[in-house]
């Protein structure tokens, strides 16, 4: 397996596996948002002088504790983004648990473009997004990315760190395509 950085000679297509990635620090921050709303539900829950009933009391713990999850867990699943492309496919997965993930054989892909600015503001936010006139993409920060042209017509944009050499990787690896020929 070989892993082509910055500065390597991106041209070297021929290797087995092109992996990249980028990372989002920031949102560590967000994870501590969502941390902090856990233990003030927990802390609801165990030491409270709530005096207007346990009803209202169920609701902010369970509130607190479901936000902060939501938050904990939304975060850190694209705190990072991995792309691996193959000989037959690539493979975008995110997170320390790499969900969600999506696979895409090469042969699914009608061609791939460089991108120098893709911002979360452009896709409604950080993670797994799909907007309908722009297509689906996974953003995990600002910067640049890859936008693969699919044969059914969709783009899939990633963010990815040296997302020129990668372009050149999938391109050096796809097969073409007659026009009305099946895919596979």
């Amino acid at each position: 397996m070989r892993d082509h950085r910055h500065g390597e000679n991106a041209s070297a297509a021929h290797a087995d596996v092109w992996t990249g990635r980028a990372t989002n620090r920031v949102q560590w921050l967000l994870a501590l948002v969502g941390a902090a709303c856990m233990a003030l539900g927990i802390e609801l829950a165990v030491d409270s002088a709530w005096t207007s009933g346990t009803a209202p009391l169920i609701m902010a713990v369970v509130g607190c504790i479901a936000a902060g999850l939501l938050v904990l867990f939304g975060t850190l699943a694209f705190v990072h983004v991995a792309l691996r492309v193959d000989e037959d496919h690539l493979e975008v997965r995110c997170g320390h648990i790499g969900l969600p993930r999506r696979r895409i054989p090469l042969s699914h892909v009608a061609g791939a473009t460089y991108t120098s600015h893709v911002t979360p503001r452009h896709w409604g936010g950080w993670g797994y997004r799909w907007r309908p006139e722009k297509g689906t993409a996974v953003v995990v920060r600002q910067g640049e990315g890859v936008v693969l042209e699919l044969w059914d017509g969709h783009t899939f944009t990633i963010t990815v760190d040296d997302a020129e050499a990668a372009v050149e990787v999938i391109k050096a690896r796809l097969r073409p395509r007659k026009p009305g020929a099946p895919a596979h």
